[in-house]
């Protein structure tokens, strides 16, 4: 698979003002974003952001059996309550469409989680969509580690 364009060179201006939007997202702990980020990926398929997120997640302390399982957290009991509802989020919200972001499990979310947090939580799920998109759409690659 060959990379298309280089959109963070033509454009790095829309780049950063997306990678901008990180700052602002500050409730969420580092390991349970690193989750989401990488479940959102591999929804969508998107290679280098799987290999960014798991990466992020084994730096945050991140446990390798836990991000091995994220694809089927719903089959296993490594995830909390809270983890398992914010997993159940970052699905509903990536596969919208499908789903319209059920009143039952924002429910169950606001159980969980306060306002602020519920919000943050959105918007690294929205974000990372977007990155996805760009990066699967002009075939962003991860590097190959030794």
């Amino acid at each position: 698979m060959i990379k298309r364009l280089n959109y963070p060179e033509i454009n790095a201006k829309a780049v950063n003002g997306l990678a901008a939007v990180k700052k602002h997202v500050t409730s969420i702990d580092g390991k349970l974003q690193a989750l989401i980020e990488l479940r959102v990926s591999q929804i969508n398929g998107c290679v280098y952001c799987v290999d960014l997120h798991a990466t992020q997640a084994r730096e945050a302390g991140e446990t390798q059996q836990r991000i091995d399982c994220v694809a089927v957290w719903q089959e296993c009991e490594f995830f909390d309550a809270r983890e398992r509802t914010a997993l159940a989020w970052a699905d509903a919200v990536t596969l919208l469409p499908d789903t319209g972001a059920p009143d039952d499990l924002y429910d169950t979310l606001a159980e969980h989680f306060p306002e602020q947090e519920i919000v943050d939580l959105t918007f690294i799920i929205a974000t990372m969509n977007a990155w996805n998109r760009l990066a699967v759409s002009f075939r962003h690659l991860p590097e190959t580690r030794a």
